[in-house]
């Protein structure tokens, strides 16, 4: 295996789990950046988005009120192109929370939890740089002059995909199965 994956990301209207209001996923072939999806997403419930969430990342009421659901989504956007590379890790940074965000909504629409295997690259960059004051994506971003629009879930995900490429580097690694055993991290199932 190359250093082929998926990333994800989600935003969230509140801090409610299935209140995914965008979502942003890329593909890395050879660590080099290989198409992407992007969407807004309708709420599990119009639940009120305060001003703080709209604030970090610019998603309001009027943005995603006609967008369609999750289930619809992830069956029409997100799926079809995953499967265009299936078997592919999934990495997203802080995993657990888009992991959750994944889970929560299946679970709210009666979904079936996806076969996903992921990691972290939260963990790679932590094993990677250990000197870093930080590991968020925009500290992370920063320190390679990586300029993107931070909780944009699409350039989210791109920057999380060349966090992980510049570890696989750093790591002197080609292939993800090497990267997480130099980092002591491992894949995860959804």
């Amino acid at each position: 295996m190359a250093l082929d994956f998926y990333v994800i990301d989600f935003e969230t209207a509140n801090n409610y789990s299935n209140s995914a209001c965008s979502v942003g996923v890329v593909r890395f072939i050879d660590g080099k950046e290989a198409g992407g999806v992007y969407s807004l997403i309708h709420p599990a419930k119009m639940y009120f988005i305060p001003e703080w969430t709209e604030q970090i990342h610019h998603i309001s009421y009027n943005d995603v009120r006609n967008k369609p659901y999750f289930p619809e989504i992830w069956d029409n956007i997100i799926m079809p192109f995953v499967n265009e590379n299936p078997g592919l890790p999934f990495v997203a940074h802080n995993a657990r929370f888009d992991m959750n965000v994944i889970r929560k909504c299946c679970d709210y629409y009666g979904m079936e939890i996806p076969n996903i295997k992921y990691f972290d690259s939260l963990r790679i960059a932590q094993k990677t740089w250990p000197d870093f004051e930080s590991h968020k994506l925009p500290y992370l971003a920063d320190q390679f002059g990586i300029v993107y629009d931070a909780h944009n879930a699409l350039d989210d995900s791109v920057t999380c995909g060349k966090i992980v490429t510049l570890a696989a580097e750093k790591q002197n690694t080609t292939s993800i199965p090497e990267l997480l055993k130099k980092c002591s991290s491992k894949l995860n199932n959804l």
